[in-house]
């Protein structure tokens, strides 16, 4: 119970303020879960029932469009990661999420934190939070596949995330990245070469699919 009660206290200060009362509550719900890498954490068709909270290890999110495996996101430590449609809807995701290495998760059940955000308003209030950082995330993300070329997307990503640049396979920072294996090789040697330079220092307290600073 105490790892648990330091986790909950991690995510209250990445996302949202807590008091005790509310740290206590969020610690009584949280569920540690483990994977080996390549394990499989939510399968296609099955109904995403819980938010997770990455302690340790990288996943990521990914589906298969024709026939090719095309990964959507990733998280890693201090990161929250679900299959948001699948959740908010209850139905079957399309959306399939694997551990990229051995990992330690902490799952937050959905229907137990519905129940404690009717009595609670600090629990609202996170869920509140985690779901505008997921929400402005995605469309940076977006925005950032439509405006910007291919060096500009990678230089981002080095800037922003550089723990999936050197953590998660070349294939599938590629599909991330909306860019085939060849184009990213050719981005990663200007970069290398001294085109690009990016030594920003590695943030490990944004939440995630963000680089804003939580209120």
């Amino acid at each position: 119970m105490d790892n648990r009660r330091d986790i909950a206290k991690e995510i209250a200060r990445i996302y949202c303020p807590m008091t005790p009362l509310g740290i206590d509550m969020l610690a009584g719900i949280l569920v540690p879960m483990k994977f080996q890498k390549g394990d499989t954490i939510l399968k296609e068709g099955n109904v995403c029932n819980a938010l997770y909270f990455v302690e340790k290890g990288m996943v990521r999110q990914y589906y298969y469009k024709n026939k090719k495996d095309v990964t959507e996101h990733f998280s890693f430590e201090g990161r929250i990661v679900f299959c948001i449609e699948s959740l908010l809807k209850q139905e079957p995701s399309r959306l399939i999420v694997e551990a990229l290495e051995a990992t330690t998760l902490y799952a937050i059940p959905y229907d137990i934190l519905l129940g404690l955000m009717v009595r609670n308003q600090e629990m609202e209030m996170l869920y509140r939070k985690i779901l505008e950082h997921v929400a402005i995330s995605s469309q940076e993300h977006a925005d950032s596949q439509r405006f910007e070329n291919a060096s500009e997307r990678y230089e981002r990503l080095l800037r922003e995330k550089p723990e999936i640049i050197l953590r998660a396979p070349m294939v599938h920072i590629a599909s991330f990245l909306q860019m085939t294996p060849e184009t990213l090789s050719r981005v990663r040697g200007a970069a290398t070469s001294g085109s690009n330079k990016s030594n920003a220092p590695r943030d490990l307290n944004n939440p995630w699919w963000t680089n804003s600073n939580p209120k």
